[in-house]
């Protein structure tokens, strides 16, 4: 046996049978809060959907969600999050593709990913503050816009308080999260395959056309129904920014178990069920998604 050999004898040597790895101790965090702050919760929602409030079983939860208000709630919720999700994932791809393959100087990529993972978490009241403060009727560029240059966007139609004024406040979290996420699959497009499909005469349309974006097509897609997922779960700040006003689900959701004026936490319970299984699925595709993409941009 050369001495090469010998040393790497030991290093291949599997771990013995039985031995409880002290590398669980590690992961031990990520379970517990994952059990209290997400398996727990989501059992105690689903247990008291079918629920009366003094602990009786019951189905009427469930067909209260079928009443034209709440169905126009989730369809309103949906509206804005896919709104949101597609200006977001289109947006966010242009951005992306200029950092990684635009040929820009080199800091806009770390400055580009640094402003992206901030904004990306900059969200709740503090967002809809900022917005207010820059977009409402007596907001900054509101008054700038309207002193300087003669444009009132309020007289003109539009108002912050409204399904686009949400939807636009939703994508300064919306694209950064699409940039982060997508800069990555573009970093995996293999130079190889430019090279090739120019070696072969393909323009460079053909090889977007045949190439990058159907590789890419499993991110894309996948990456905007996280999106998708990421929206139609946001609470602080529809509710910060338009109150009451806009009749959405995550509103309608805190009405019920806050109880100001209605009070049926069995019936918030049977709403956030609806929300998980949404966002279940969105989450669920993105994943398979995902999983497919990674085949190709390994």
């Amino acid at each position: 046996m050369t001495q090469a050999s010998s040393i790497a004898a030991p290093l291949a040597a599997p771990a013995k049978p039985g031995k409880l790895s002290w590398a669980w101790l590690g992961v031990t965090p990520f379970f517990l809060f994952a059990l209290l702050f997400l398996v727990l919760p989501t059992a105690y929602l689903l247990v008291g959907s079918f629920q009366t409030p003094d602990g009786s079983f019951t189905l009427g939860n469930i067909a209260d969600l079928f009443q034209p208000s709440i169905l126009s709630a989730y369809w309103i919720s949906i509206k804005i999050s896919a709104a949101s999700a597609f200006f977001g994932a289109v947006i966010g791809f242009f951005l992306a593709y200029a950092a990684v393959m635009g040929k820009l100087p080199r800091w806009i990529r770390p400055t580009l990913m640094t402003f992206s993972g901030v904004a990306s978490n900059f969200a709740g009241v503090p967002l809809a503050f900022a917005f207010i403060a820059t977009l409402g009727r007596a907001g900054l560029v509101t008054i700038l816009l309207d002193k300087y240059l003669g444009i009132s966007i309020y007289r003109a139609g539009f108002n912050l308080l409204s399904f686009w004024g949400l939807t636009l406040t939703y994508l300064y979290f919306q694209i950064p999260l699409m940039v982060l996420i997508l800069a990555p699959a573009l970093d995996g497009l293999k130079k190889e395959w430019r090279e090739a499909s120019s070696i072969l005469g393909a323009t460079t349309w053909q090889y977007w056309r045949m190439v990058g974006l159907p590789v890419l097509w499993p991110s894309l897609v996948g990456t905007t129904l996280l999106l998708f997922a990421n929206a139609f779960g946001a609470i602080a700040t529809a509710y910060a920014l338009t109150g009451s006003s806009l009749n959405i689900v995550p509103i309608l959701l805190y009405a019920q178990i806050r109880g100001d004026v209605l009070h049926n936490p069995n019936l918030g319970y049977a709403l956030a069920l609806g929300m998980i299984l949404i966002t279940g699925v969105s989450n669920g595709i993105y994943m398979v998604l995902r999983t497919r993409s990674e085949r190709w941009l390994r």
